[in-house]
């Protein structure tokens, strides 16, 4: 690819109250990572319109699916966990159909936070709805005290976060409360938290290069070497590191 890559990033979205309109929104994190790793973001709010969508997607190189607000379980057959807050109807709604257009079309893909979920429950996993409950061996994975609080992380060989992190000791930021549980087919678990906590998912099918991470590397409080799964997410783009993302 000689030229820059395009790269969509979904947004978050507002709703209107007296005092202002529905607005979509993007912490500007998100669009810096992809500048400085040599992409050219293009920012895709919720659309009506899938052929619109469709059009966007057309000229798209990859996409970064953004964190945000919790999934409303209550749309995969469960039932709604008092601890779960639930992103704007009108978002969730886009962003699944959205996802799922990225799947079908195997356009390159990197979730963050609960894109990371969205990506696995489009494709077939489940989430785990509250750590606490559900994992309560599991450490801490949200202070709401601390938005810089970190937790350790082990990687995988043969990995994308193996080829970032390499073997030593890594810590990453942690703000979630939900968790990948049962992992997409085709997919396979990259990086946990000790606890086991799933931490990282990359694509294993023939020709699809698709990862998410539950913590985020565009965040304030990512650490410099964070940035490198940006950059990681570019060279998949140029067809480099294919021995990765051309598992069978």
């Amino acid at each position: 690819m000689s030229r820059k890559p395009l790269i969509g990033l979904n947004t978050d979205l507002v709703a209107a109250t007296h005092n202002h309109p529905e607005y979509s929104l993007i912490c500007s994190g998100y669009y810096d990572a992809v500048v400085a790793t040599g992409g050219i973001p293009v920012l895709v709010p919720p659309s009506e319109d899938s052929d619109d969508l469709g059009e966007v997607l057309d000229r798209l190189d990859g996409f970064v699916l953004i964190g945000g607000r919790d999934l409303d379980p209550r749309n995969d057959g469960f039932m709604l966990h008092p601890t779960v807050r639930t992103m704007e109807p009108r978002r969730e709604e886009f962003d699944r159909r959205l996802c799922q257009i990225i799947c079908d079309r195997r356009l390159p893909v990197f979730g963050i936070g609960v894109g990371m979920q969205m990506l696995n429950v489009t494709m077939g996993g489940n989430l785990f709805l509250h750590i606490p409950e559900d994992c309560p061996k599991a450490i801490p994975h949200k202070d709401p005290q601390d938005k810089s609080h970190r937790h350790g992380l082990v990687v995988e060989p043969d990995s994308v976060m193996e080829r970032v992190y390499g073997d030593g000791e890594v810590r990453v930021n942690s703000m979630h409360h939900m968790a990948v549980d049962e992992i997409a087919p085709g997919f396979v678990v990259t990086a946990r938290c000790p606890d086991g906590v799933v931490e990282a998912i990359e694509s294993r099918m023939d020709g699809w290069f698709a990862m998410g991470t539950q913590f985020h590397p565009e965040a304030e409080s990512a650490s410099a070497l964070d940035v490198r799964i940006f950059e990681e997410f570019m060279f998949a783009l140029k067809g480099e590191h294919a021995e990765v993302k051309m598992v069978a």
